[in-house]
């Protein structure tokens, strides 16, 4: 017991905040105590109090970690391709590959996060949360400007709800997949990954910019169903 008194502030914090995180998946954060956590980090709970004055601190915390970790899977997807097409396969496969490793925390940055700062009631994790935030959609904006510059994706996007857009499709279809992966298989017949695959096509297909033929080919069948329409109106 001397020799864990010895060890500074921060390892301890960071085994309650480890403690707390496998409690969390495991009961939920609401089911989840104080007294549950210092049981589980294998503290006093009055020990507990010295490194945090609640369970929100801790929880704030994790928050941020989770935040750090998608920023770094971002910034890794981006920075391994130069292709518009194999960076955004990319942020799905590391997304997918996020969501596996760590779904509680994708779970979290899915959740409301604090962008009220003019007051005092904040924590500072909030704070610093928001940033990283920002960071990922200023990635998400380079990527779509870059995109867009280079002819790949439509030149009529408009970026920040195109930002907020794709993280919901691309989120939806990842926690959607990881549901409802047994009920895919069964009436779909397909594998987690298949649908995946084919719902991330359909976003990229949605951003992507047209061919010249798919233009034409579009405006031909646009024309012929007027024609119809004006003959059918005619006969009548």
């Amino acid at each position: 017991m001397g020799r864990r008194k010895k060890e500074p502030r921060s390892v301890h914090r960071e085994n309650i905040v480890s403690a707390a995180s496998a409690l969390f998946m495991e009961k939920g954060i609401a089911a989840a105590s104080m007294d549950d956590i210092a049981k589980a980090a294998g503290y006093s709970k009055a020990t507990l109090y010295v490194y945090f004055e609640n369970k929100e601190e801790i929880v704030g915390i994790l928050v941020l970690n989770s935040m750090k970790k998608l920023y770094d899977s971002i910034s890794l997807a981006l920075s391994k391709y130069e292709t518009t097409k194999a960076r955004y396969d990319a942020i799905c496969c590391g997304l997918v590959q996020y969501q596996e490793e760590f779904p509680f925390y994708f779970k979290m940055v899915l959740d409301n996060i604090n962008i009220d700062f003019e007051s005092h009631h904040y924590l500072p994790e909030e704070k610093e949360t928001w940033q990283v935030g920002e960071e990922i959609n200023e990635a998400i904006r380079h990527f779509l400007r870059s995109g867009m510059e280079k002819g790949d994706l439509r030149g009529d996007l408009e970026i920040m709800p195109a930002i907020f857009n794709f993280w919901g499709m691309i989120s939806g279809i990842i926690q959607l997949a990881a549901n409802k992966e047994a009920y895919i298989r069964k009436a779909m017949g397909l594998s987690k990954q298949q649908f995946l695959d084919y719902g991330f096509l359909l976003i990229y297909d949605s951003i992507a910019k047209r061919s010249d033929d798919y233009e034409r080919k579009k405006s031909k069948q646009e024309t012929v169903k007027q024609t119809a329409e004006m003959t059918e109106r005619y006969l009548k």
